[in-house]
């Protein structure tokens, strides 16, 4: 039996999601992109006169539901599936775009390089939990116009899992789409074998901006999946209830599909999100906070209820150092996305507000998500009846170490975790050093980083993706781009 948790009943969400249709046909959405407003007035929207303020119609949101996918599948750089968004399938990826790096040896936060970046991508292929990469880090050694494909030219180019990534300028997707065909071999093979997933994020409240729009339509005709990642922030720029919240995020990522589904029926998309409940004390967002986590899993069942494959930014952390706080908010939030289903959770490694990747957080948070797969299995026998017999072994030999059934299922049933988590007694533990977590954790990172592997990929892609990122840098005055290995 797999373990599930709710949040909403069936009432609930029905009247939830009926508000947020309301809203859009009464209030609407601001949308800055001309192509988008022109599709949705094509399909009988009405736009407002002298405004960018669109109100959708009923028979246009379910008609963007009924073509919706109510799943699909991700590949590898091989061409190899990894995932498989079907309900109860669960996935973890890590956060995505910190714009500092938690250097180990100084315990302090700064902007990452492209070694880093390389470091980390290596060391996502190493961690078996993490089961896609993303575009984590955004290199402060290149121009900021080729921050976005620069991030996923690095990710192509040293990992072979899928990536979850973005585009925060329109001319960004061009090549970095032109980067998936290369790796693919044409658009049709791209389609066919979807290599990454881009965050389109709405801007709270009920607006999308000119790039964000454009990404949507530009994704959708392409084939490339992208999640919505509506952003309410409870108390500031939406309702201070998780109620209202979940109303504004539904009515947000709704219009999404819209969008999409008028640019391409059938366009796959994850039901995603980032909301947070606003600290008014601090002026913060805490991913880590509780009623965050409670509106992230709220809303999944939200997209479960209306058919669709879900995502969220959660398991991860605010805290500043790979401390307790990053392990508690972690852990409680990984374990809840899992109870929850979700199909894609993104947030291992990150801490301080989405800011900011630690590769030695990485490699603890893949411990706790192994452990949180493992709880989300849940409990089943395993020739466990009749009972009889093997407590007869058990009285026989007095222990059941080398039993047939313990070697059979040992590895089945119990989660071993790798040496970032210690399980030593006191006196073993200082023997081998009295490590602190943040030390096993980077001798762990160091380790990894020791076996990497190359990637498989092709010689003449690899070059051809490198030819596509030279003459990009170069479009924006950097001639060579920075050196890769330390």
């Amino acid at each position: 039996m797999r373990p599930l948790m709710r949040f909403l009943d069936d009432a609930l969400i029905e009247r939830i999601v009926g508000e947020a249709r309301d809203v859009l046909c009464r209030l609407g959405i601001e949308v800055h992109n001309d192509t988008a407003v022109s599709l949705l007035a094509e399909h009988g929207a009405v736009v407002e006169a002298g405004t960018r303020r669109v109100l959708l119609t009923e028979a246009l949101i379910s008609r963007a539901l009924a073509t919706a996918p109510r799943t699909f599948r991700l590949f590898d750089a091989l061409g190899e599936p990894t995932h498989d968004f079907s309900e109860g399938r669960v996935h973890f990826t890590p956060g995505s775009a910190a714009i500092h790096i938690l250097d180990h040896g100084s315990k302090t936060m700064r902007p990452p390089v492209t070694a880093d970046y390389v470091r980390y991508a290596k060391l996502v292929g190493r961690l078996p939990h993490i089961a896609a990469q993303s575009t984590a880090m955004i290199a402060a050694d290149v121009p900021a116009g080729i921050q976005d494909s620069y991030r996923l030219y690095l990710s192509l180019l040293y990992g072979e899992k899928p990536v979850v990534t973005g585009a925060f300028t329109i001319p960004s997707f061009e090549v970095m789409k032109d980067f998936q065909i290369a790796v693919r071999g044409s658009a049709a093979a791209l389609r066919e074998k979807p290599l990454t997933i881009f965050s389109c994020c709405p801007t709270a409240p009920l607006k999308w901006s000119d790039v964000t729009s454009q990404n949507l339509l530009d994704c959708a005709r392409y084939g490339i999946p992208v999640e919505y990642i509506s952003m309410p922030l409870s108390g500031f720029v939406a309702p201070v209830t998780i109620v209202g919240s979940l109303v504004q995020h539904t009515a947000e990522t709704l219009s999404g599909i819209v969008m999409t589904q008028l640019a391409a029926p059938g366009a796959p998309a994850l039901y995603g999100g980032s909301p947070a409940a606003f600290d008014v004390r601090y002026e913060t967002t805490p991913m880590g906070a509780i009623e965050t986590q409670m509106m992230d899993c709220a809303y999944a069942e939200i997209g479960r209820h209306l058919g669709l494959p879900t995502q969220a930014y959660i398991a991860l952390s605010d805290a500043k150092l790979l401390d307790a706080q990053a392990g508690l908010e972690t852990a409680m939030g990984a374990t809840l996305a899992a109870l929850a289903g979700i199909n894609s959770i993104s947030g291992p490694g990150m801490l301080n507000f989405e800011s900011c990747q630690s590769l030695e957080k990485l490699v603890l948070d893949n411990e706790i998500c192994g452990m949180t797969l493992r709880l989300a299995r849940g409990i089943e026998p395993a020739e466990d009846f009749p009972a009889l017999p093997r407590f007869q072994e058990l009285v026989a030999q007095g222990h059941l170490l080398i039993s047939k059934h313990t070697r059979r299922y040992l590895r089945d049933q119990h989660y071993i975790p790798g040496p970032v988590i210690d399980r030593a007694n006191g006196p073993r533990w200082l023997e081998e050093g009295g490590l602190t977590l943040g030390e096993r954790a980077h001798r762990e990172v160091e380790r990894l980083l020791a076996a990497h592997v190359p990637s498989r990929l092709n010689r003449s892609v690899k070059d051809e993706l490198t030819r596509l990122m030279q003459a990009e840098a170069q479009r924006h005055g950097m001639e060579t781009l920075p050196r890769q290995e330390p």
